[in-house]
């Protein structure tokens, strides 16, 4: 039998598999070999291969390392900021106010019209440079800030730009109906027919991996959600869902109806709907940093979810409106905090679960063959990841076994 000779070589580790019974899937004194962008080798120091050897390889000294988080729901991508609506809102306005009042993702709208590619990019960027700095490497980025086909289009190539930049992976949804724009006041219909109409020009364009919408009394009804979803499902387009945030409208069994990949905040979420989700393979994406910011109080049916085996992937939601949070592991703490998630459900939250929320199926776990997505802390045990408030751990992270922080 040969010798393996690997890419890179990571000894002495402690490894958060996720994979296996053992809390965390920890592996005490482990090593992980990559090769060809993918995982090679996992285990413990005892049974690494005799003389193994790798191109690159390096001594962690007990470091930790996990999967590369995965940030399975933001709005990263946006112009200028509503910090004044944060103010408004502690002095007393509701979300629905200040959006009725021509605030809220309209402003953003606004921002985004008026920003040209190159400036949103650079405007963009370094929201994703913060959350690759805390270990994502994986995003997702929703468009939704634009409403008409120039500024969507716009918004998704700057969404394909970062990840080319980054060298991450980089998940686009197409949000067209997150918002009435002011160009179609009153006729919402006709503006869902329109938002249906760009869907296959921004797919043929390669700007598009799943279909989202904002189903909501502010947003978008149960029947023009649908409309959308069957557009989607005419290209083979998986879709997600802002779900039940504000009120039950039924919005996560939608979800799930058309085997949708996640039903995201579901706060209102019916037992039927948890059901559903259960039935469909749907995962629940929990969005603490909204939560967190809006000073919410109704909580996700946990206990339901949990019961029924709903995976649970946790992430920031960043938005300059509602989550202006640019950590993941931030969004973690606030999930053990606000939702009493475990530091493990939180960890598999933010990785295995994260990822099935976005249809990947290579990634999340350290198991060989998949993706060499990993992150690796000055931290002694993974449940460190939830513990601390701020502070910067992230000693290295790789993607497709290629350092990029």
């Amino acid at each position: 039998m040969s010798t393996p000779h690997w890419d890179l070589l990571l000894t002495h580790a402690t490894l958060a598999t996720l994979d296996g019974d053992a809390p965390f899937g920890l592996i005490e004194n482990g090593a992980l070999a990559c090769a060809d962008g993918r995982i090679a080798w996992v285990g413990s120091m005892a049974q690494l291969p005799e003389g193994a050897a790798a191109t690159s390889e390096e001594d962690l000294g007990g470091a930790l390392v996990t999967p590369g988080l995965v940030d399975c729901h933001t709005h990263l991508v946006f112009a200028g900021d509503r910090a004044r609506e944060f103010d408004l809102r502690l002095n007393g306005a509701s979300y629905a106010q200040i959006a009725k009042a021509g605030g809220g993702i309209l402003s953003s709208v606004a921002a985004v019209r008026a920003t040209d590619e190159d400036a949103l990019f650079e405007q963009s960027l370094p929201r994703a440079q913060a959350l690759l700095a805390d270990g994502a490497t994986t995003l997702e980025i929703k468009s939704g800030y634009g409403l008409d086909l120039e500024s969507e289009r716009k918004m998704l190539r700057v969404a394909r730009r970062i990840g080319t930049a980054l060298g991450i992976g980089v998940r686009t949804s197409f949000l067209g109906l997150h918002a009435l724009p002011p160009d179609y006041r009153d006729a919402a219909d006709a503006y869902v027919d329109a938002a249906i109409d760009w869907l296959p020009i921004l797919h043929a364009e390669g700007l598009v991996d799943a279909v989202d919408a904002f189903c909501e009394g502010i947003g978008f009804t149960p029947t023009q959600t649908r409309r959308m979803f069957m557009a989607a499902r005419a290209l083979d387009l998986p879709v997600k869902l802002h779900a039940d945030q504000l009120s039950d409208l039924g919005g996560a069994a939608l979800a799930a109806e058309f085997d949708g990949l996640s039903a995201d905040h579901i706060e209102y979420s019916s037992d039927d709907s948890v059901l559903a989700m259960a039935r469909h393979g749907t995962v629940a994406v929990l969005l603490p940093g909204a939560f967190h910011v809006l000073r919410e109080t109704k909580l996700p049916p946990l206990a339901l979810l949990r019961e029924h085996g709903v995976p649970m992937a946790v992430a920031t939601d960043c938005n300059p409106g509602t989550s202006p949070l640019l950590s993941v592991r931030q969004a973690m703490q606030l999930a053990c905090t606000h939702f009493k998630l475990t530091p493990e459900e939180a960890l598999r939250g933010t990785t295995v679960h994260a990822a099935k929320a976005l249809g990947l199926a290579d990634r999340g776990i350290l198991r060989s063959g998949l993706n060499a997505d990993l992150a690796v802390w000055n931290l002694g045990h993974p449940a460190e990841l939830c513990y601390w408030l701020g502070g910067h751990f992230l000693q290295a992270a790789y993607a497709g076994g290629v350092r990029v922080a």
